[in-house]
């Protein structure tokens, strides 16, 4: 993991100063985008076509721009890929992509257009920033020419990444993030290592990074704990996926786990489940948009407090298993069962009651229930729910989930499946985890996937607990947490150092043994 040597005491002094004369709050915006493809083609479009495509595009993103311009929004976000889409070979992406130099250059492509060679695209994006005086990011492809003779230089000669932009309201590139984690996208290269990109304004510091990079550690976490940002900006290409993993449920919980605001710009394509984007702060969604109907994009616009920290109702740190830990689990009352979510192997225990105190336990991770529901509905079947371990087909991110969740049926084996809708309101729950890590992320979805602004906290001592009043029909409760540590990349480094010292080892033994022989 990356580590800021950076002192304590100097950022927090540097943060005191920005605040300062800064703005308290302002305007953000984002836009959902309803991308217009390219053909499927196996052979590259000439770099005319490609451009007619983006600015197709392009065309759909400035009257997103120019309507947050209007109602006073000093940035917007727009998302991942939606300039040109996803499905790509690394020589059909080639002509959709531009030399985007470091910002370091003191650049303003909407003046200088062919400074860094044939930008249009940026030259473009720079005069909506200028013309509506609003800060833009955008998602474009950047190319880096390499040396042939470099054993890691792609055969074509160019270094391609899937890359974030920043201009300001002078037209001026600010900001440059090449995404980190990909996610199936063989068009594009993973950069040397995760970069920690941060721009600052008077209404606040920023970070950037990329839809799948906010599962990880870096660069996601780092930028939030050593560089003191205080909003992230966050395109995605998001596919929803129940029932941990919606874009608006897990984006949302980001945001409040960590603390800091989070603008996130989904595409939307409903025939690939994506939608779900939102204004996220560290107390509950200030905007979210969900819809799986219609074909159209969406801008939200929300004003949302520039440096959150500083706020006298920030919320507190917690510490996510001094309840959980404090407390003997509560009785069994009912069998175990075992159940699969999205290959993740979680124990069951069944909400058989209307109200009642649980504990299920999945190896070191045990997970506390207290609840009264409202009725309890026949037709409707609870679980709480353990899991920790590395997850899913890739067996890369190391989870460990606390959840309580409506099964599909009434039908045990179905508890874990997708589901979408319920009836079952709850009068009280409060939910808590043993977890040995202090990355938590809580997640509450309703109903027709829909948020629960206002209705839920989480206590100092990690107890996720509805508060005023009733709650809406539920669909998952859960404290999804991260143990970064354990990911396999990083046990994967671990165990082949222990394997490599091993095989020193043993190779040291046998040469000695060798040369007492020869004594």
């Amino acid at each position: 993991m990356i580590r800021s040597s950076f002192p304590t005491s100097v950022a927090v002094f540097a943060l005191l100063i920005l605040n300062v004369g800064a703005k308290d709050t302002f305007i953000a915006a984002v836009y959902e985008h309803a991308v217009i493809l390219p053909d499927k083609t196996e052979t590259p479009v000439s770099e005319e076509d490609a451009f007619l495509l983006m600015n197709r595009n392009i065309d759909m993103l400035e009257n997103a721009i120019k309507q947050a311009a209007k109602q006073g929004a000093q940035i917007i976000v727009t998302p991942e890929d939606a300039l040109y889409g996803w499905n790509f070979s690394r020589e059909t992406i080639f002509p959709y992509l531009e030399n985007i130099p470091d910002p370091k250059v003191n650049w303003i492509p909407c003046e200088e257009p062919l400074r860094y060679g044939h930008t249009p695209v940026q030259a473009r994006l720079s005069c909506l920033a200028k013309t509506n005086s609003i800060y833009v990011l955008a998602n474009i492809g950047d190319k880096k020419q390499c040396n042939s003779r470099d054993s890691t230089c792609p055969s074509n000669g160019y270094y391609q990444y899937n890359t974030n932009v920043v201009y300001n309201s002078d037209g001026k590139l600010v900001a440059r993030y090449h995404k980190y984690h990909l996610y199936q996208e063989r068009q594009f290269d993973v950069p040397q290592k995760p970069e920690l990109v941060t721009f600052t304004t008077t209404f606040g510091k920023f970070g950037i990074f990329t839809c799948f990079d906010i599962l990880f550690h870096d660069p996601a976490v780092t930028l939030v704990k050593d560089f003191d940002v205080d909003t992230i900006l966050f395109p995605t290409a998001w596919m929803n996926v129940l029932p941990f993993l919606t874009a608006i449920e897990f984006h949302s919980a980001w945001a409040m786990g960590m603390r800091v605001n989070l603008l996130a710009a989904n595409i939307h394509h409903v025939s690939l489940n994506m939608t779900g984007s939102g204004i996220y702060t560290p107390h509950s969604p200030k905007a979210y948009h969900y819809d799986m109907e219609t074909t159209d994009g969406k801008i939200l616009v929300s004003e949302i407090e520039s440096r959150p920290r500083f706020s006298p109702v920030y919320p507190p740190a917690i510490n996510w298993n001094a309840y959980a830990k404090a407390i003997k689990p509560f009785p069994i009352q009912k069998k175990t069962f075992g159940g699969l979510v999205s290959r993740d192997e979680f124990n069951f225990t069944e909400l058989y009651e209307s109200a009642g105190n649980l504990t299920v336990c999945k190896n070191k991770l045990c997970c506390h229930l207290s609840y009264h529901m409202l009725g309890k509905e026949e037709n409707e079947v609870y679980v709480l729910g353990a899991f920790t371990g590395l997850h899913g087909r890739r067996k890369k991110e190391y989870w460990q989930v606390c959840t309580m969740l409506k099964c599909k049926t009434t039908d045990l084996t179905t508890c874990g499946q997708p589901v979408e809708t319920a009836s079952t309101r709850f009068e009280m729950f409060s939910l808590s985890g043993t977890f040995e890590t202090e990355y938590v992320f809580p997640e509450v979805l309703l109903s027709k996937i829909h948020l629960s602004p206002g209705k839920f906290e989480v206590l100092k001592d990690g107890r996720l607990v509805n508060k005023n009043g009733i709650s809406g029909s539920v669909l998952t409760v859960s404290l999804f947490g991260r143990q970064y540590t354990k990911d396999y990349s990083n046990s994967g480094r671990a165990n082949h150092s222990a394997i490599s010292y091993l095989l020193i080892t043993t190779l040291l033994i046998i040469t000695a043994l060798q040369n007492i022989e020869l004594a």
